[in-house]
Order: C-alpha cells, then sequence, then structure tokens
C-alpha cells in the first residue's frame, strides 16, 4: 500500500505540474485529457477490485499518448500551413516581424548601460529618469528593486571581449509593445534604440515599409502578402484544409516526385519481400536436408547479417559500394569506377541488393521453422503415390508453408514499405531527381521523402509532409486489409 501511494502521489505531482503548463499555453483539452487520466488512475488504483482494469490502464494510456494522439495530431498537422515560416501564432509573427526589420533610431541618444549575467543569460541595466531599468531578450526594460541584482553579476572589460557576440547580438525591447523597438549595444558601454523599419496597424492588420510605403496586408494565407504577391516572413500557422493534399496532386512538380516515388516504393516493397524469402527458403530446403554436411555451420553463418543493426550495415555497404575508393571497385574488380550510388539504377539495385544481405536470414529462420512443422508422413506418403520431389514440394509443403508464413510476408511488405534505415543509410535517397519540386532522389521511398520535407532543407513543410504521412498510413492499411482477406483462402489448407 506505501508503494502504491508513493507511486500514485509520483504520477498526480507529475500531472499537476503538466495541467498548469497546459493550461498556462492555453492547450485546454490537454489539460483536460491529462485531468481526467489521472482521476481515473486514482479510482481505479485505490478502489478494491477492478483487478483487470489495473493491468488494462497502464497499456491503454500509452497506448492512447503514443499511437491514437500521434495519428491524430498527425492528421491535424496535415490540414494546416505549419512549417519553415509558419511555425507560430499571428501575434508571435507581428513581435517577429517588427523586431527582425529594425534600423537605428538617428539622432538618438545613446543609454548608459551595465551587462549583467544571471541564470536565465545576458541582461542590460540602464538608468532612465532616475530609475533603474532591467530587461533581457525576454523580458522588456521594467524598474528593479537594487536589492535583487544580487542574482546578477557585471560582465567586466574582459568578459565583454570574450563574450563579445552575445553582447551585441542581445536586443532588449523598450516596453511592451514592439513598435517602440529595443536597445542594442555594440561595446558593452553604450546602448541605441533601434525601431522597426514596418508599421503596423493595428485597426486595419497590415504592415508598411516606411522605407518604400509598399503595404502588406492579410490575405488569409498565414503571412502579410503585398498586391504582387509579395510576402513577408515569418508568418504564422493557420488552417488550410484539403489544400496540402490538393497540392499533391495538382502541383505538377510534386505530383511528377510523388509518382515516381510511390512507384518505386511499391516496387522496392515488392522485390525486397520476394527476394529475401526466394534466398531464405532456398537455403531452409538444402540447410534442413540431412545429407547436407556442417548444417549447423552454415545455418549459423546465415543468419549473422540479422544480428548486424540494419542502419550500421547501411553505412558498412555505403562505404564499399563508394566509386573511388570502395572496397567492391577498388579491390574486387580491380579499380573500377562503378557509380554504384550515384547511378539511378544501379542505385536502386545497390538498394535491393543490400536489403536483400539484410533481410534473408529472417526469411531463413521463418521457412526453416515452417518447413520443419509439416510432419514427414505427408512427404513419404506423395512419394509412395509416385510424386517426384518438385511435386511434393509444389502442391504439398508450399501450400502448408505459406499457411505460416503469408502473414508475416505481409507484415514484411508493410515493413519495407517504410524501410527508412536501408534507404538513407546507403544513398541517403539520391542521387537526386533534377526536375522535382521537392528534394527527392530516385531511391527515395515515401517516408524517406516526408522525412527530407519535414526535416531537411532550408524550407521545412510540416503540413505537407503530415499529408504525405496520412496517404502512406492508408495505403498501408488498404494494402494489409487485402491481403489479409486474401490469405483467408490458404487458413482452410489446415
Amino acid at each position: 500500500m506505501l508503494a502504491k501511494i508513493i507511486l500514485v502521489a509520483i504520477v498526480d505531482a507529475t500531472a499537476i505540474f503538466a495541467v498548469f503548463t497546459a493550461l498556462g499555453r492555453e492547450a485546454w483539452v490537454i489539460a483536460s485529457a491529462i485531468a481526467v487520466i489521472t482521476v481515473l488512475i486514482n479510482v481505479i488504483y485505490f478502489k478494491r477490485g477492478w483487478l483487470p482494469a489495473k493491468y488494462l490502464l497502464p497499456g491503454t494510456i500509452f497506448l492512447l499518448i503514443f499511437q491514437v494522439f500521434v495519428i491524430g495530431y498527425t492528421g491535424y498537422i496535415a490540414f494546416t500551413n505549419y512549417g519553415s515560416g509558419h511555425n507560430s501564432d499571428k501575434d508571435d509573427a507581428i513581435t517577429a516581424l517588427l523586431q527582425s526589420n529594425q534600423n537605428r533610431v538617428e539622432g538618438s541618444a545613446g543609454y548608459p548601460v551595465s551587462i549583467l549575467d544571471g541564470q536565465d543569460g545576458l541582461a542590460m541595466l540602464i538608468e532612465r529618469d532616475g530609475q533603474q531599468m532591467l530587461g533581457d531578450a525576454d523580458k522588456p526594460f521594467a524598474p528593479v528593486d537594487p536589492a535583487a541584482l544580487g542574482d546578477y553579476s557585471e560582465l567586466a572589460f574582459g568578459d565583454l571581449l570574450g563574450r563579445q557576440q552575445e553582447v551585441t547580438s542581445l536586443t532588449v525591447p523598450v516596453s511592451e509593445n514592439p513598435a517602440d523597438g529595443t536597445l542594442r549595444t555594440s561595446d558593452g558601454r553604450t546602448a541605441y534604440q533601434y525601431t522597426s523599419s514596418l508599421k503596423y496597424d493595428e485597426a486595419a492588420d497590415t504592415m508598411t515599409d516606411q522605407k518604400t510605403g509598399v503595404v502588406y496586408q492579410d490575405t488569409g494565407v498565414g503571412a502579410y502578402t503585398a498586391e504582387d504577391g509579395t510576402q513577408l516572413m515569418p508568418g504564422w500557422s493557420i488552417n488550410v484544409g484539403f489544400d496540402n493534399f490538393t497540392r499533391a496532386v495538382t502541383d505538377s512538380s510534386i505530383r511528377n516526385a510523388l509518382f515516381s516515388v510511390t512507384v518505386w516504393t511499391f516496387a522496392f516493397a515488392f522485390l525486397s519481400v520476394a527476394t529475401t524469402f526466394f534466398l531464405g527458403l532456398f537455403l531452409a530446403i538444402v540447410f534442413n536436408d540431412m545429407r547436407m554436411k556442417g548444417r549447423k555451420i552454415y545455418r549459423v553463418i546465415s543468419i549473422l547479417p540479422y544480428a548486424f543493426p540494419a542502419f550500421l550495415g547501411g553505412l558498412v555497404w555505403a562505404g564499399m559500394l563508394n566509386r573511388d575508393f570502395g572496397f567492391i571497385n577498388q579491390v574486387l574488380l580491380g579499380g573500377a569506377q562503378i557509380p554504384w550510388l550515384t547511378d539511378p539504377w544501379l542505385a536502386k539495385f545497390s538498394v535491393l541488393w543490400v536489403n536483400l544481405w539484410l533481410g534473408f536470414p529472417y526469411m531463413f529462420l521463418v521457412c526453416t521453422g515452417a518447413l520443419q512443422s509439416i510432419p514427414d508422413e505427408l512427404s513419404e506418403a506423395a512419394t509412395l503415390d509416385g510424386a517426384k520431389p518438385f511435386q511434393i514440394f509444389r502442391l504439398i509443403k508450399l501450400p502448408l508453408l505459406l499457411v505460416s508464413v503469408a502473414p508475416l510476408l505481409i507484415s514484411s511488405f508493410a515493413f519495407n514499405f517504410n524501410n527508412f534505415n536501408v534507404i538513407y543509410m546507403l544513398t541517403e535517397g539520391g542521387p537526386r531527381l533534377q526536375d522535382a519540386g521537392l528534394n527527392v532522389g530516385s531511391t527515395d521511398i515515401l517516408i524517406s521523402m516526408v522525412y527530407k520535407v519535414a526535416f531537411v532543407g532550408s524550407q521545412r513543410d510540416y503540413g505537407l509532409a503530415s499529408a504525405f504521412s496520412i496517404i502512406i498510413f492508408v495505403i498501408v492499411a488498404i494494402i494489409s486489409i487485402i491481403s489479409f482477406k486474401q490469405t483467408k483462402a490458404l487458413e482452410e489448407l489446415n
């Protein structure tokens, strides 16, 4: 009981902290969900009985957090423009625009300053109207009690030189109003006022460039836009409906890349399953023959690639297949210059070859177990009836083998459909498709394309990547449903 009270108390304390954090960020749904789950935990674990619920609740919570929530949040992002330049709300975007387009106010007086170092980083201390004012990058200048300055230490001249980059990049808002600008210093001794070249009109909801006179308006695309289509960045995240899905099929540069990657993804998944299955089945048949000498040694050798981490195997093979100094070209092929990883078709062949090396041991183990579970009496009876070895395998062993192996082949197809490791570690999806509007290559599959769209490059489009993720989810789900329905016919063999 004491242990249970302590554990539940830890959970409750963590939940209360999470609820207040969520409320502070106005995440009402998340705060409510955490509160409900916490109450449910306390009721279930302190109420007598309900033993099944005590075991089911942890798994259900983790399922909701790591599966349902992730899928739901991905679906939510797919309907937004969330990404580079659109990763905050409108208020944050306005503040960022005003702060990032600042110039020194001509003729402005300098403020004597002291640069202080505190727990939250550097801060700036000035004296205005006979009162000391303290501010940092996150908090505008505000009156400060001299007693509170004991938590800070003033940077000496040597410290200013040693941390010159931090000091010169420090910008402190003059007030809560971004239009008042900021104070900056280049020497740590005197600060000058900087104001934005953009002027925000709250009533009209416009941004005006005071140098050029161009007016930028909120046109509903998540950024202030001029009449010629020029946008001010950063913008903000908005709901765009099905625009991301529409772009995937209507934008020719994206559509062509998506089509090419989708075709290769299906080909890669199918060929990977077919090659690994047939090689694994062949070796299982050979090493299952009692007349084979040294069967145990060969079996151990055959499963060694399976014990090798896939991501590390991809890196090793990438080195061996290197055009200029790889082991394959330099040693086995006598100094040949074969572009295994830079030619589109050779790169695809290399990916399939490496995946075969990594995947056949799994199929070998599965097929070995399935073959050994088939009674020898069936083969003996077929032999007495005059059946030849190939007929016995094709008409008796293979159908019985597929009863247990077919579901694993389906799961293997789904795995290879999202086999990120071997693609990215070996070729990083290259070589690049030149006519594609996305950062994708000839060996990219859908999952590696999603990764590149979301995390690689200067322009990261999480909304489009999430839309692709939903498409992948639907494709894999449909294929799995159809495949499992088809395999029901094999169950009648039992």
